[in-house]
């Protein structure tokens, strides 16, 4: 349709536009000549101005010189031009004279850039060195061929084994191959001039394209539902831009960014916490769950890509890089999906049973359409076999239900801090405790801020630093609870060393809590003691009774 509509512009143009020339002056020439220059100097301030600055900024990718070059003198003009131009040439609202300027330098500048830019293009790409592989690329096809020439040696002596050749044939064939394979061979030694570092920037760039290739395979397979495509895919878009931009730090960021708590899932958080608004934050929750396991999926698919192509190309070293990578990235997006699997119990294997059910589903249509084509059935059948087989696939695309408070009170229960306490004070429990989401790296208590919370990790790890003395906490432990006992400001800073999910209870809930639960004060007894604090020291304001004997074991 594109095609067409341009080519029908073009044949009205030629039936109004020659009028409009008949009367062409000298001067028509000057003005033709002014807006060209104006429309190159134009995308000069573009390409060579503005484009850089954003480059800076770092909100665009660095653009090198001899490609700008080419894309100022690529500014072809055409069919959009000679639309708008005739929109005016044919309103009786504008002047005749006023029609006949524009239509002339609509015309005279479309013509400049199809015939006198359009025709040296060409000629540029080639002045600007644009149409050679660079040194790198040079050299990498080289080795590709070499790898290719081996790979097909070996699929084409199969083939001959298989289909029992002349033995006097096949020799010749063979030794005809072997010289052009020993030739490519020598040729990428030769050249084997390649930087680890830039061969670890092509195998990055080579994984993510793959990766992205094989998001879209399981799109096709609806083994990833469709409103998850859209998020992986971007994810994979990232991956690549970062390897091509800034190479193994780029990927790395990248990376991090794909498991990373969002903007968007911070504002969902402020929703369920102020105003009890949970239907944002259990919709992006079940989305971060669905995401994480897609991209477990994929990414344990990657390794053999690295083994067969990667490590052919570019080497072991390399490919061993690159595994390293990778399996970095698993242990984020498994770590992750740990944190959300105990804090909210079962949803996640509920999303598993539904990814197996969908790929039974897949595995179910491709036998019927083999057996369609191999004339087992006929058309009949397969259409009734298919038409069942769609409406069990959109039961099975909907999502399970994720209630956050019923969730919660799940998660409260599974804490051996609160074991001994009953399902009432459980529950109430489960309503007061806030939950926080905290990326890797995040700060969560400064040094000298007022103590007004104690946190419980339901997921992840934290990093709690003071005195020049470090302390790393994990699963089912607190902190944040001696500087509210001791009734001084936090000397200690903490931070997340993993995405992590802590339950956040304030001071009067807490101390009432202490008051009830031995559980909780052996813990509170036994950091204290960890930490060199006298533990009888820290129920002084309190009704918790002192333990017969001064010490508690840690």
């Amino acid at each position: 349709l594109a095609h067409w509509a341009g080519a029908l512009i073009f044949v009205l143009a030629a039936l109004l536009i020659p009028r409009l020339l008949e009367e062409v002056r000298v001067e028509d020439f000057v003005l033709a000549g002014v807006v060209i220059l104006a429309a190159i100097a134009a995308r000069a301030v573009i390409l060579f101005g503005l484009l850089p600055l954003l480059t800076a900024l770092k909100l665009s990718p660095t653009v090198e010189r001899p490609y700008r070059v080419a894309i100022l003198w690529g500014g072809l003009r055409g069919a959009v031009t000679l639309a708008l131009a005739l929109a005016v040439t044919e309103s009786f609202r504008v002047p005749d004279g006023i029609q006949r300027v524009v239509g002339i330098l609509a015309t005279g500048f479309t013509l400049f850039t199809l015939i006198v830019q359009g025709t040296t293009l060409r000629w540029v790409i080639g002045r600007l060195g644009l149409d050679r592989l660079s040194p790198i690329d040079e050299a990498l096809s080289r080795q590709v061929v070499a790898v290719a020439l081996q790979t097909v040696r070996e699929d084409v002596a199969r083939t001959t084994e298989n289909y029992e050749l002349s033995h006097d044939t096949v020799r010749s064939e063979a030794k005809r191959f072997g010289e052009r394979l020993d030739a490519a061979v020598k040729s990428a030694e030769e050249s084997a001039d390649i930087l680890d570092r830039d061969r670890v920037t092509l195998g990055l760039i080579a994984l993510a394209g793959h990766e992205r290739d094989t998001i879209l395979a399981r799109v096709r397979e609806r083994t990833i539902s469709a409103r998850m495509a859209e998020q992986v895919l971007s994810d994979a878009d990232r991956l690549i831009e970062g390897a091509r931009s800034q190479g193994r730090s780029g990927y790395n960021r990248a990376a991090r960014r794909s498991v990373a708590y969002g903007r968007g899932f911070r504002i969902a958080l402020l929703l369920n916490g102020r105003l009890r608004l949970s239907g944002p934050l259990a919709r992006m929750t079940a989305d971060r769950f669905e995401l994480l396991l897609s991209q477990r999926l994929i990414l344990r698919d990657l390794g053999a890509f690295i083994d067969g192509r990667i490590r052919r190309i570019h080497g072991r070293r390399v490919a061993e890089l690159l595994h390293e990578l990778l399996a970095r990235r698993i242990e984020m997006v498994e770590t992750a999906l740990e944190g959300l699997r105990l804090q909210y119990p079962g949803y996640a294997e509920e999303l598993e049973r539904r990814f197996i059910r969908r790929t039974a589903l897949r595995l179910e249509e491709r036998e019927y359409t083999a057996m369609r084509e191999d004339g087992l059935i006929g058309a009949e059948v397969y259409t009734t076999l298919m038409q069942e087989l769609h409406a069990r696939r959109a039961v099975a695309e909907e999502r399970p239900h994720l209630d956050i408070a019923l969730q919660r009170a799940e998660l409260v229960r599974q804490f051996p801090l609160f074991a001994e306490l009953d399902d009432a004070v459980l529950k109430r429990l489960g309503r007061a405790l806030e939950t926080r989401y905290v990326n890797a790296g995040e700060v969560i208590i400064r040094k000298d801020s007022a103590a007004r919370s104690v946190f419980f990790i339901a997921s992840g790890a934290v990093e709690l630093e003071t005195a020049g003395q470090t302390w790393r906490l994990g699963r089912g432990e607190m902190f944040g609870q001696m500087a509210i006992l001791m009734k001084k400001a936090r000397r200690a800073e903490v931070r997340a060393i993993a995405p992590s999910t802590l339950l956040v209870l304030d001071e009067a809930r807490f101390r009432r809590l202490l008051e009830r639960s031995e559980a909780l004060q052996d813990a509170v007894r036994a950091s204290a003691d960890k930490r060199g604090i006298d533990p009888d020291n820290l129920f002084e304001d309190t009704n918790v009774q002192r333990p017969a004997d001064d010490r508690v074991s840690v």
